[in-house]
């Protein structure tokens, strides 16, 4: 199982939402096809076929842990985790 795998499943268990690097959290959104745009230190991430945005900033070079359960839910929500699969990065 590659990284990318392993970042997907730790999001998911919710075990160690306050323990996700914000690199790992910002390339899950980007490979699960999110657009991404930078305003100072807020990323913005979007889908076309999702009525949602997600903002998020970095803790240092942490995620913040209500960030990552923000992820968790749309992805559980909108079943984006089939478009993981075992995907090494």
């Amino acid at each position: 199982m590659g990284k990318f795998a392993k970042v997907v499943r730790s999001i998911l268990s919710g075990d160690s939402d306050s323990n996700i690097a914000f690199s790992d959290l910002r390339n899950v959104l980007i490979r699960l096809g999110f657009q991404e745009r930078v305003k100072g230190s807020h990323h913005i991430f979007w889908k076309d076929d999702l009525p949602e945005i997600l903002n998020i900033q970095p803790n240092s070079s942490e995620a913040k842990p209500y960030q990552v359960k923000q992820v968790r839910e749309l992805i559980v929500r909108y079943h984006l985790s089939g478009e993981v699969g075992d995907a090494d990065e």
